[in-house]
């Protein structure tokens, strides 16, 4: 019973005297009906009480370093576990990079499994259709993290069992979360017949490498980092493409969608009229979180994963790619012999994977998985309040990041 609801009777019940019983008639004493329900109402506000103590030590990140610090010394089954996993902002390359791993004789890697974002909550799941797996595919599921971490009778019971009362809640939860991931990881691993598993997780917001860092911390990540106003126009056209009149779940403003049909009706009309792809707020949006969860991630895996950790521009891999995957593939400790690095590489090449030459692409309307595969394509497209607006919002993490040498570009 929702705690509101019960006001009425409530005060009747601390003030008799003014109250009225169920039946009207003047009330006289303690009715044991509302004393029950004033009891589960006291519940209740403490339950939210609790809830919102939670938040608050949430907002620090001293939670999470103190847990990740700790999170070594306990001997939970899974620690040993030969896991890693790929990062990266949408539409960086993390698919591609996903394949050439995957095609290594040792290296199980698939995606996305969505083990991390403490605060990832999909609420769409609630209404999604029953019985239609094929919908139900298209509603992303919450985080991993946030349905064992959120779990409100997993939390009390947690909190209340004889056998879980000498740890903190906190690092209980987060071993859960562990034990979980390995758990359908190694699943998949047994099957394989492969020695290493990894996950491609794109990026839910800035904390995740450091929720890796606490949750899997013998884990090794990579992540992935692209021009971020390539990864902007990519981000667009992957919107476009999978918006929810074509069948998909990117919800696009009636402005985005004039602006979607304009071009691919005619791309070069479009452009030469000086017209862009973005809405304003649209890309500060995405140039927000480009900068924030780039800057993020590099900045929590090199203070908490330390040599598990290490990067790769997408620009690199495909002026050089067999020599960065060369180098992954020892950073994972796998083999690196000339001619496995050279079959990844040529067998998950643009023009294996998309069946057509680097660099060029079909411009009608519909959804496509391999779009272009080129860098610097933001020049063909960005107008020049888009190259301001992009300098406001992540001009520094450009220069920061060796992609400019200064703001005049």
């Amino acid at each position: 019973m929702p705690v509101f609801g019960i006001g009425r009777r409530v005060r009747a019940f601390l003030h008799p005297e003014a109250g009225v019983t169920r039946n009207g008639r003047p009330n006289s004493g303690k009715d044991p009906a509302l004393e029950r329900e004033l009891e589960r109402a006291r519940a209740q506000i403490a339950r939210q009480e609790r809830r919102i103590e939670r938040l608050r030590k949430r907002l620090s990140n001293e939670k999470l370093v103190e847990n990740q610090r700790r999170l070594p010394e306990t001997k939970a089954p899974g620690a040993g576990t030969s896991v890693f996993f790929v990062v990266g902002q949408g539409k960086s390359g993390t698919g591609w990079l996903e394949k050439m791993l995957d095609l290594h004789p040792e290296i199980l890697c698939r995606g996305e499994g969505r083990f991390f974002g403490r605060d990832k909550r999909n609420e769409k799941l609630i209404d999604a259709p029953a019985g239609n797996k094929f919908v139900q595919r298209k509603v992303s599921p919450s985080s991993l993290y946030n349905a064992i971490a959120e779990s409100e009778y997993l939390r009390l019971w947690i909190e209340r069992s004889v056998w879980s009362r000498r740890k903190d809640p906190e690092e209980h939860l987060n071993n859960l979360t562990r034990l979980a991931i390995d758990y359908f990881l190694t699943s998949w691993l047994t099957e394989s017949g492969k020695r290493l598993v990894g996950d491609k997780t794109p990026f839910f917001g800035p904390e995740d490498v450091s929720e890796i860092a606490t949750i899997h911390p013998g884990a090794k990540v990579i992540h992935i980092i692209r021009d971020g106003r390539d990864q902007a126009v990519s981000r667009m056209h992957h919107s476009w493409n999978k918006a929810t009149d074509q069948g998909g779940v990117q919800e696009l403003l009636p402005e985005e969608v004039v602006k979607r049909e304009d071009f691919y009706r005619d791309r070069q009309a479009f452009l030469d009229f000086g017209e862009g792809i973005f809405l304003e707020e649209r890309l500060r949006e995405i140039s927000r979180k480009w900068r924030d969860n780039v800057s993020g991630a590099s900045r929590y895996g090199r203070e908490l994963l330390a040599e598990n950790y290490t990067e790769v521009r997408y620009e690199d891999l495909l002026e050089k790619p067999q020599e960065e995957m060369g180098r992954l593939f020892e950073f994972l400790g796998v083999d690196t012999s000339e001619d496995v690095v050279k079959r990844c590489v040529q067998s998950a090449s643009f023009e294996a994977l998309a069946g057509r030459e680097r660099g060029g692409e079909d411009y009608t309307l519909g959804w496509r998985k391999h779009r272009k595969g080129i860098a610097g394509d933001w020049k063909n497209v960005f107008t020049e309040r888009d190259k301001e607006i992009f300098k406001e919002e992540a001009g520094d993490m450009l220069v920061e990041l060796g992609y400019e040498e200064d703001h005049d570009w």
